[in-house]
């Protein structure tokens, strides 16, 4: 038993170290208004957070004014925030550029909505949920994962993941854990 124990905490540690490792290239995708802009725009921040979300799903809905809330706030620290959409649109109308403008400034968004509507960076980084968060520096990631532990009640959420991430980058460590299950709706993929 003391021995299967070992292999588990050699693979989960193995994990760990590889996602610590995981460099993401540069990449380019549309805004809301249909111009272009490039992640290279992010790799001078002292971090940079990238959420892998969605028009329809709930789960993303109940995180937007979190997010927003944090985004506003570790801005005026150097930290960096985009939303990506990388839901197809053939799936569902909601995931069009169109409502993606319209979500945007329904909600207020203070930084970058971008679409990925042919897949390719949510591919890149590996992402699977919406939403899903990733702590950069440069394009380095440094933390994976859940937001916090309550998607669908904040007030009752006491484990803030992407947080506590942010705020050991900006303290120059690295988060002390750099990968949490995300919980939400799964990409909807072609």
């Amino acid at each position: 038993m003391k021995s299967v124990y070992s292999l588990i905490v050699l693979v989960w540690m193995t994990a760990a170290s590889a996602l610590q490792a995981q460099q993401i290239q540069d990449f380019s995708l549309r805004r809301t208004d249909g111009s272009m802009v490039s992640s290279t725009t992010y790799k001078s921040k002292a971090a940079w957070v990238v959420i892998f979300t969605g028009n329809h799903c709930v789960y993303a809905k109940k995180y937007e004014d979190r997010l927003i809330a944090l985004g506003k706030e570790m801005a005026s620290k150097g930290i960096g925030f985009l939303f990506i959409n990388s839901n197809d649109p053939n799936q569902n109308e909601e995931e069009s550029l169109a409502n993606m403008k319209i979500r945007a400034k329904d909600k207020g968004f203070p930084f970058e909505y971008l679409q990925d509507d042919q897949q390719t960076v949510a591919k890149l980084f590996g992402a699977q949920k919406n939403p899903e968060a990733y702590v950069l520096k440069g394009n380095q990631v440094l933390y994976r994962g859940a937001i916090d532990n309550n998607p669908l009640m904040p007030e009752k959420a006491d484990r803030l993941y992407l947080r506590d991430a942010i705020e050991a980058v900006l303290a120059g460590k690295n988060p002390s854990q750099s990968n949490v299950p995300a919980s939400g709706c799964n990409i909807k993929w072609k």
